[in-house]
């Protein structure tokens, strides 16, 4: 794994920040469409499997949260003339503001859920439509903390290392299979083709490229800003998680595999940014 760092840092040396985040957020898309892919080969859903996956997600943007994003925003801080802590606490609080608005307001369902409880503005928009929102939701902040990561890279901090970015995002990139799964196998359960199962789970992942380039080219116009902008992706990630992501793995009645699953990805996050990073 260190060698494939070091193999795709070089690879990435030189290239502008908005060009490393689209490439890194292509790569997170793709894993969700990979995650889609079973779909063609299989009616079963294994729902502790799932369970312990979601789980998995959980654990790996919990670890991201503070190693990727809140410890390098506060370490980006101290020389300011504020706080160490004040741009990280501000960032994190408008984080998971900002999402906890985009719940309120963006029709979703989350998994398993019927279509009674679906939150945000009351619409007649299809089950699948619903389900593939809330998933939507869920990788808007992933792909900023992708983007705003690489954009960090411009301003030549020793809390930003181009090593990091690029853990940051194998990292998302690994937990968002289940995410793709996640989508396409309840729906090819519920009668919907093959094809269209697959094509809304790839569908939930187009955003973060969306998000990662946007992320990235906003950082690059005014580096004070930086700590802010990881910080609001770490809040944002963490408001995905205790809202929808855990609650979700624990939902039917393998809560204890669920949880190993959590543990199991924040230490594959860890691990990825602490040694690798």
């Amino acid at each position: 794994m260190t060698a494939l760092i070091a193999a795709l840092a070089e690879a990435f040396r030189g290239a502008s920040p908005v060009l490393q985040a689209l490439v890194a957020t292509l790569f997170t898309w793709g894993m969700t469409a990979a995650g889609a892919l079973p779909v063609f080969f299989t009616d079963r859903e294994n729902r502790r499997l799932l369970d312990i996956l979601l789980g998995f997600t959980g654990g790996v943007m919990i670890a991201a949260s503070y190693w990727s994003l809140l410890a390098p925003a506060i370490e980006m801080a101290e020389d300011g003339p504020l706080p160490a802590w004040f741009p990280a606490v501000v960032g994190f609080v408008t984080g998971a503001i900002f999402l906890r608005l985009a719940d309120m307001l963006l029709p979703h369902l989350h998994l398993n859920a019927p279509v009674e409880e679906a939150e945000g503005v009351k619409t007649t928009w299809e089950r699948t439509t619903l389900l593939v929102l809330a998933i939507t939701l869920h990788n808007i902040p992933e792909g900023l903390a992708v983007g705003v990561a690489f954009g960090a890279l411009a301003f030549g901090l020793d809390s930003a290392s181009l090593g990091g970015a690029i853990a940051l995002a194998l990292g998302i990139g690994i937990q968002n299979f289940p995410e793709g799964m996640a989508v396409a196998m309840p729906l090819r359960r519920e009668g919907v083709s093959r094809f269209k199962s697959f094509w809304y789970g790839q569908l939930s992942g187009v955003v973060e490229p969306i998000a990662g380039v946007m992320g990235a080219a906003a950082v690059l116009f005014w580096e004070p800003f930086l700590p802010y902008a990881l910080a609001f992706a770490a809040g944002a990630m963490i408001f995905v998680v205790v809202e929808e992501v855990i609650p979700e793995a624990q939902r039917s009645g393998n809560a204890d595999a669920a949880t190993m699953g959590v543990v199991a990805g924040f230490v594959v996050m860890m691990t990825l940014d602490v040694a690798l990073g």
